[in-house]
């Protein structure tokens, strides 16, 4: 069982992703996730002497591992540059520096109008300064992909030069050292086969090296590409959470993951349990939605649909493989539409602890169709109240209700808010101010449920909204929350308004009455 390396890109190439831009301590909180938790082998975690920002984050992320011995992780890229990157990452207190080299020819001479043995010299007087320093490099030869296909003289050239300029460090004499050289597809253009091809040529050549591989997925082939190199002796992968990155993205970590666990029998470093946590973590800094079939750790991923299939796992577990949503934190559900049939009610209301005779069952699946036709969304949480509805019960009273509130805006004030609520019977009163109605809205009802009631109101985990397209005023919006509860568990509620405050607020109050009940 091979071991691979995993380098994960997210807070330097994930962030070239269009309109994504990390804050200082967004990046801290991300790097110790993905150190401390997630465990992968090293992160890339800025470009040198980009912004005071990125300053500030590097010092705060090597502070921070040096704190519990994982400086050697922490990598930055650099460039030739006279020495300055290298400097300003010592600066920071990092200890590895990414080397950004030409991989190709055309690179080489069109972008730097130098010749092959310049830039040879150049790079080589960074990597013996870099050593000088006790700092450890790593060389990206950028576009690689290119140079092997329309320049692999230059670049055998570059690598025996590297290699024979550089010995020294390479044999780690200089105090730090040349350990890996890094192979990307920067425009994301081979296939496969083009890089099982390459990579054996590298490795053929010079099989004393560590290759790392980059790919990105402009084809939507970077996972493919990745498990290609591995085959081809490939040591390590560069992945990022999301698949972000510079136009279609890098390779995601959680797929690369579980294709080199379940499809090539390699290992990792990386704590499969906390692949989703750090998944919704980077959603909500980046601001760049999941798609719901994203694999592993979109919201439809462990989600069966028809009713065939929720038939067969209730049997035999017949429509399940070895992609078990517990090994990635999560847990497999049965969506409730027009083709889910009896046996994903069945599987609901047996979650749910709800006994129906045949008759009610089918009963509450015709009305489940009946509501799916009309394109109606229903989730596990509506179960109980269409049961009640079809069953001709009284619906279920509501222990927590809004009497009535009121929400404020102005040019040049905070937001506020003043509401009424009744819990358990009791009426409470409260205002507050926010950085939005909603938000001055929560804020109230936090006040209410710690001073009067001297509880802890859940924590809100994410916040989506979507409206309709065709621009109309008036449209219905879907606001879909998810708080995260005393006991960690996480609690999803959506509901639907012409009105996005109005909409939010009737989603939170779901929420508060699955506490109470």
């Amino acid at each position: 069982m091979k071991y691979i390396e995993i380098l994960d890109c997210t807070l330097r190439d994930g962030e070239q992703t269009s309109g994504v831009s990390f804050l200082p301590h967004e990046k801290l909180v991300i790097a110790r996730k993905l150190l401390r938790d997630v465990n992968v082998d090293r992160i890339e975690v800025a470009s040198a002497r980009v912004s005071e920002g990125e300053r500030d984050a590097v010092k705060a992320i090597c502070r921070y591992a040096r704190q519990i011995g994982r400086l050697d992780r922490v990598e930055v890229l650099g460039f030739v540059d006279g020495h300055r990157s290298a400097d300003w990452i010592a600066a920071c207190g990092g200890r590895v520096i990414n080397l950004l080299a030409k991989g190709s020819l055309r690179h080489c001479t069109g972008q730097l109008g130098k010749t092959p043995e310049q830039h040879i010299a150049d790079v080589s007087a960074e990597i013996e300064y870099a050593c000088a320093q006790g700092m450890t490099v790593n060389v990206y030869l950028e576009d690689w992909s290119n140079g092997m296909v329309s320049s692999p003289e230059y670049v055998y050239q570059l690598m025996d030069s590297l290699l024979r300029h550089t010995s020294a460090c390479r044999d780690g004499q200089r105090g730090g050292r040349l350990a890996r050289f890094m192979l990307p597809d920067t425009l994301g253009v081979m296939n496969p086969l083009q890089v099982v091809e390459c990579m054996r040529k590298m490795k053929k050549r010079y099989p004393d090296c560590h290759f790392d591989f980059h790919a990105h997925n402009d084809y939507d082939l970077a996972v493919s590409n990745s498990l290609a190199a591995v085959l081809s002796g490939a040591a390590g992968l560069h992945v990022t959470v999301n698949g972000l990155g510079e136009r279609c993205g890098n390779a995601p970590m959680a797929s690369v993951q579980a294709i080199l666990k379940d499809q090539f029998g390699a290992t990792t470093a990386i704590d499969e349990s906390q692949l989703n946590d750090v998944s919704r973590l980077v959603e909500a800094y980046s601001g760049i939605a999941i798609a719901p079939n994203q694999p592993i750790v979109g919201d439809n991923v462990f989600t069966q649909v028809a009713g065939v299939h929720a038939d067969g796992d209730n049997k035999d577990k017949l429509y399940q493989n070895a992609l078990m949503p517990e090994r990635f934190g999560r847990k497999r559900e049965y969506a409730l539409g027009k083709t889910s049939g009896k046996a994903n009610i069945a599987m609901n209301l047996e979650e749910l602890g709800l006994e129906l005779t045949p008759e009610q069952t089918r009963r509450v699946t015709q009305r489940i169709t009946e509501l799916g036709d009309r394109k109606e969304q229903v989730t596990r949480d509506d179960l109980p109240y269409i049961v009640s509805d079809v069953l001709k019960h009284d619906a279920p009273e509501h222990k927590v209700k809004l009497i009535n509130y009121v929400v404020s805006t102005a040019y040049g004030l905070k937001p506020g808010a003043n509401i009424r609520v009744e819990i358990n019977g009791r009426q409470y009163e409260a205002g507050a101010t926010g950085d939005g109605q909603y938000d001055a809205f929560v804020k109230a009802l936090r006040f209410i449920y710690k001073k009067y009631l001297g509880r802890t109101f859940p924590l809100l985990h994410n916040y989506a909204v979507t409206i309709p397209p065709g621009g109309r005023t008036d449209a219905l919006v879907q606001t879909v929350i998810t708080w995260r509860a005393d006991d960690g568990s996480l609690i999803r509620t959506r509901a639907v308004d012409a009105d996005q405050t109005e909409a939010a607020i009737k989603a939170t109050f779901k929420m508060l009455n699955m506490i109470e009940t």
